[in-house]
């Protein structure tokens, strides 16, 4: 079975980068971070945790013995360990299936597990950028579109940011290191456009001012 990206010319790419144009970056999202994040599997845990314990409940309070009572929780068990499996199987084949790439002009995502779309964001079209950090150093960065611009969030899911359908953002999501290649974009950003960062350099903000969910104002904007 062959997939589209396998004839990229550079992976990750749609085609070679232009002379003059670098890559500065490339990396895909942490599969069990993403599982954990995106696709929930600890609240499924929970969730399937909950429904064995009132099983049980339920059933023991009846005139089943101890093995109906056992058997029973058993298949709600198998049935969470299922679904569970499943979404962590997706978020494997979600991150395997993308590559995120920074060059000093652009960010490109490719996505998708069976359909692959590739997105090219030149930096004069992002306005600005966030950042928020995971325990483990994980992280997750939406990117702000200037003007117009827009990308159907269902296309970018699970790369873009929660809750916001009427005007998405793409976002690399649950990348490794993500504080350098956050401090790596904006630098670029900056670079490229010629506009000074209005805010502190994403990556050198103090751990408490770091969550974006909270947090009302960009890591990094256009003045």
């Amino acid at each position: 079975m062959q997939h589209e990206h396998e004839f990229e010319p550079v992976r990750g790419l749609p085609e070679a980068l232009p002379a003059g144009e670098r890559m500065l970056w490339q990396g895909s999202p942490d599969w069990r971070t993403l599982a954990r994040r995106a696709f929930h599997v600890r609240k499924l845990l929970v969730y399937f945790a909950a429904l064995v314990l009132l099983r049980v409940a339920v059933v023991a309070s009846g005139p089943a013995t101890a093995v109906g009572v056992l058997v029973s929780a058993l298949w709600m068990v198998l049935l969470g360990a299922t679904a569970i499996g499943l979404m962590g199987l997706l978020a494997w084949l979600s991150a395997r299936a993308t590559v995120y790439t920074v060059t000093d002009k652009r960010v490109v995502m490719r996505i998708g597990i069976v359909l692959t779309l590739t997105f090219n964001i030149p930096f004069k079209r992002i306005a600005a950028a966030g950042l928020h950090l995971d325990a483990n150093g994980t992280g997750d960065l939406p990117l702000t579109l200037s003007g117009s611009d827009r990308i159907a969030w269902l296309n970018l899911w699970p790369h873009a940011r929660a809750w916001r359908l009427a005007r998405p953002e793409p976002m690399l999501r649950c990348v490794p290191q993500a504080a350098a290649v956050a401090r790596l974009l904006a630098q670029a950003w900056s670079r490229s456009t010629g506009v000074a960062l209005s805010g502190p350099v994403i990556g050198e903000v103090p751990v408490a001012d770091r969550g974006l969910s909270s947090a009302s104002q960009p890591a990094w904007a256009v003045r």
